[in-house]
């Protein structure tokens, strides 16, 4: 069974850095788009950035700049490296993987990956910044 868990996060400083990764089991990322998403409390759940099956990269407007998605294929671990973070980066933070339906490719817009296209969410982990 698919399952994908989540570790990192924590509480930071304005202007400091995190790095939250999601490990699979059961699911191998190279072949499939991957994501992470965010929601804070009394918002919905947005996209933050995504990267498919060849490596190739979007992110939202907010975080463009700052925030870098990648991963290990050999450790099967999806990653998300945060710097300048701002109040407003504060929120629970998921990742997500699709089942192959759109042969690793990625859907997006304005560079948020959408989520209808996603099967499987990691269980979250949270990111407070504080100023």
């Amino acid at each position: 069974q698919e399952k994908l868990m989540q570790s990192g996060g924590g509480s930071v400083q304005v202007g400091g850095s995190l790095k939250l990764s999601c490990a699979a089991s059961g699911y191998t990322y190279n072949d499939y788009c991957m994501g992470w998403f965010r929601q804070a409390p009394g918002k919905p759940r947005e996209g933050v950035a995504s990267i498919d099956s060849d490596g190739v990269t979007t992110y939202g407007e907010s975080v463009l700049g700052r925030f870098t998605i990648s991963k290990d294929r050999f450790k099967d671990t999806l990653y998300l490296e945060m710097n300048s973070l701002k109040p407003e980066d504060t929120a629970m933070y998921y990742c997500a993987a699709e089942d192959g339906y759109y042969k690793g490719k990625c859907l997006t817009v304005a560079g948020r990956p959408r989520e209808e296209i996603f099967n499987y969410w990691g269980q979250g982990t949270q990111v407070t910044v504080s100023s």
